[in-house]
């Protein structure tokens, strides 16, 4: 396994591939991670995948500086799933000067849910996969990258701006990895203590209870949707939660949905100071 520390270095590992297979992440690495990896293996002669914990994607009073990072056990977890490389840039590799051009997400898709409670969330997260991307598939004909579904909005900018730049670039989009009782797997679940990890998977229920009154809803969603996402936020501050939003939207573009929409639901709350979120499709 080639661990390439530069922009030069990772693009010299790839020079023989012709189709990479991506995956970037943050690092702490989880079973979630390794099945995007396992997944991307097959869809590439290159499996590649990214460490790094970008500073634009994180507001001042959020984890950036505590961030895990768990440097040794992600490699060995890489290399025992097969990854040929791990792209792990430092700060100064990847922006070696003040970023000062950036990639804005359309506002009607970038500055809803996620966008509104984190503003400027979804430029950090647009221009450092961008950087990611011209890093990795620089030169080549074709590529594909591979996100998973958990961080749904996320996946539908970056499949936004890879058709509106025309990048060569498959994004591929990978069910969520959940744990044995159905909490969606992500890095900050290890800030939970004892006690929240057992109150953990309320959100996911109040999303597939808020799910199934929807569908419920049919032809009438339009007018009965505010009522049941209020009472859906309303019964997680009973049991002490501070959400942000749990929400239907239409999967196209996350805009409110219409008779006849494939839809999703998602929700973001907090749970003591660590920020939960989740979805389904319905």
């Amino acid at each position: 396994m080639i661990i390439a520390r530069s922009i030069d270095e990772v693009r010299q590992a790839l020079n023989a591939s012709s189709r990479p297979a991506f995956v970037p992440t943050m690092g702490n690495l989880h079973a979630g991670h390794i099945q995007l990896v396992d997944r991307a293996k097959p869809l590439g002669d290159c499996t590649v995948v990214s460490i790094f914990v970008n500073r634009l994607q994180f507001l001042p009073h959020e984890d950036f500086d505590s961030y895990p990072r768990t440097w040794e056990a992600d490699c060995a977890k890489l290399e025992a799933a097969g990854c040929d490389v791990v792209f792990a840039p430092r700060e100064n590799d990847l922006y070696p000067e003040a970023q000062t051009v950036k990639v804005h997400a359309d506002p009607a898709m970038g500055d809803i849910l996620e966008g509104a409670f984190r503003p400027g969330f979804f430029t950090g997260v647009s221009t450092v996969v961008m950087k990611l991307f011209m890093s990795v598939f620089a030169g080549k004909a074709q590529g594909v990258a591979v996100f998973g579904k958990k961080d749904y909005q996320q996946l539908m900018v970056i499949r936004q701006m890879v058709r509106q730049f025309a990048l060569p670039i498959e994004v591929l989009g990978v069910e969520t990895c959940r744990a044995q009782d159905g909490l969606a797997l992500s890095s900050r679940n290890a800030y939970l203590s004892e006690s929240e990890r057992n109150q953990a998977l309320q959100l996911s229920l109040a999303l597939r209870a808020l799910g199934r009154d929807a569908l419920a809803a049919a032809g009438a969603l339009a007018s009965h949707l505010p009522a049941l996402e209020a009472q859906a936020m309303a019964g997680l501050r009973q049991n002490g939660w501070q959400p942000d939003y749990l929400t239907v939207r239409r999967r196209r573009d996350l805009q409110a949905p219409q008779a006849g929409d494939a839809l999703v639901v998602l929700g973001a709350a907090k749970l003591g100071s660590t920020r939960l979120i989740d979805n389904f499709e319905i």
